[in-house]
C-alpha cells in the first residue's frame, strides 16, 4: 500500500459489535478474565495495553517501514525509554544542534554513569573521531532543530554499526511522508506524534519504532509497559485520526513553507535564514536525497539583536507566538528564550512553524511584522 492508504487504513476497521465505521475508544483500565484465569482477547490491563494502542502502534510501525512501534505519553518519555534501556558504563555520541529537551534528558543520566558527548555530525569525520569501544548509542536529529542542518544518514548509521552501536533518528520534523531513516539503515525511529502526526494541536504523545525486533527494543517495550509513560486511550484515538491526514497536510505545509522561505531569503531585515530547500542551504542536496520535500518549518535570524527579534514576534497577526510546531496553525517563537540560559541558538533567531492557512497570508503578516 502507499503512505496515503496506510495513512487511512492501517490500525482502524469497522467495530465488529456495531459496525461502527470509526473505531471506539475503550474508556477502561482493566478487562476481564475468562473462568479459566486467561485473557484470549489479548488485554488484562491498559498500562501494558489497551485496544486504541494497539492500533496506533500497528499504524505507526507501518508508516515508517517498521516491525513494530511502542507509544508513549509524549516524545520525552520516548526518548527517557531508550536512554533508560542503556547500562552504566555506556557512551552516547548525539548531535550538536538538537531538540534542547533530548540534550537535557541525556545530560541526566551522567550522574548514572553514562556519559556523551554533543558533535557536529554534518562532517561525519566529527563522529567517527569521537566513536570509543564504549558508544552505545548513537542520536541524530535531521533536519535539526533550530537550525535545519542536515546530516547524512547513511554514513551516520555505517558508522554506529562500524562499532557495535545503535543509531537513533528523531524524524519528527521530517514525519514518515517525507524522510524514511529505516531506509538509510537507521535502527530506532523516535517521534514526537505530538507534532505533525497528531496535528491538531491537542495532544500530548511520543513513540519509538524498530526496523527489526530486537533485545534493545524489548527493552523499550518493558520499560512503557512497566513504567505506565503511556498515552491515554483517547489520545492514541486522537493521534490515529490525525495521521489519516497526515500526508496531505505535511505536504501542503512544506509548499507553503518553500514559498515563505523564499520571500524570506531576499528580504532586508534578514540575516539569515535556514530551510533546506533553498538551494544555498549547505544541506540542500543531501535533503534532496534523503527527503521528498523539504518540511514546514523554517529559522531566520532578524537583524540587529534579540529586542529586534522579539519586536517581529510581537508584530506578528495571524502566526500565534508559542511553543510547538506540526499544528494547523501557524506559530513563532524566540527559541533562545524558550531553550532558557544555557542556550546554544542565536538570539536573533525565529523559529516557524508553517501551518494550513494561505501562505501569501502568512507571508503579508511577516511582511509587516518585518517593517519594510
Amino acid at each position: 500500500m502507499r503512505i496515503e492508504t496506510i495513512a487511512v487504513h492501517t490500525g482502524r476497521s469497522a467495530d465488529p459489535a456495531t459496525g461502527a465505521v470509526t473505531p471506539p475508544i475503550h474508556l477502561t483500565t482493566t478487562f476481564e478474565r475468562e473462568p479459566d484465569g486467561g485473557y484470549p482477547k489479548g488485554f488484562n490491563y491498559s498500562r501494558s495495553g489497551n485496544p486504541n494502542r494497539e492500533s496506533l502502534e500497528q499504524c505507526l510501525a507501518k508508516l515508517e517501514g517498521g516491525s513494530e512501534a511502542a507509544a508513549f505519553s509524549a516524545g520525552s518519555a520516548a526518548t527517557m525509554s531508550v536512554l533508560q534501556s542503556l547500562s552504566p558504563g555506556d557512551y552516547i555520541i548525539a548531535c550538536d544542534d538538537l531538540y534542547h529537551g533530548t540534550r537535557h534528558l541525556i545530560k541526566l543520566f551522567e550522574p548514572w554513569g553514562i556519559s556523551s558527548s554533543f558533535v557536529d555530525m554534518v562532517n561525519i569525520k566529527n563522529l567517527s573521531a569521537e566513536i570509543r569501544k564504549e558508544t552505545k548509542l548513537i542520536w541524530v536529529e535531521t533536519p535539526s532543530n533550530p537550525l535545519l542542518k542536515i546530516i547524512d544518514l547513511q554514513k551516520v548509521s555505517e558508522a554506529a554499526h562500524n562499532s557495535g552501536a545503535i543509531v537513533v533518528c528523531d524524524n519528527t520534523w521530517a514525519t514518515p511522508i517525507l524522510q524514511s531513516p529505516f531506509d538509510f539503515g537507521i535502527d530506532l525511529v523516535m517521534h514526537a506524534t505530538t507534532k505533525y502526526i497528531g496535528g491538531h494541536s491537542d495532544i500530548l504523545g511520543g513513540a519509538i519504532i524498530t526496523k527489526e525486533s530486537s533485545s534493545f527494543f524489548q527493552k523499550v517495550r518493558e520499560i512503557q509497559k512497566s513504567g505506565g509513560a503511556v498515552p491515554s486511550p483517547f489520545e492514541c484515538w486522537l493521534t490515529l485520526r490525525g495521521i489519516q491526514t497526515l500526508p496531505l497536510r505535511i505536504r501542503y505545509q512544506s509548499e507553503s513553507a518553500m514559498h515563505i522561505a523564499e520571500f524570506l531569503k531576499s528580504h532586508p531585515a534578514v540575516a539569515a535564514i535556514y530551510y533546506p530547500g533553498l538551494i544555498k542551504h549547505p544541506g540542500h542536496s543531501l535533503a534532496s536525497v534523503q527527503m521528498k520535500l523539504y518540511g514546514g518549518m523554517i529559522s531566520f535570524e532578524v537583524k540587529g539583536g534579540k529586542e529586534d527579534a522579539m519586536k517581529v514576534a510581537a508584530k506578528v497577526k495571524l502566526f500565534t507566538r508559542a511553543t510547538s510546531l506540526g499544528g494547523p496553525e501557524s506559530l513563532i517563537e524566540h527559541r533562545a528564550s524558550v531553550e532558557g540560559p544555557d542556550t546554544k541558538t542565536p538570539q536573533t533567531l525565529l523559529r516557524l512553524s508553517i501551518g494550513l492557512e494561505h501562505y501569501e497570508d502568512l507571508i503579508e503578516d511577516l511582511e509587516e511584522a518585518l517593517g519594510y
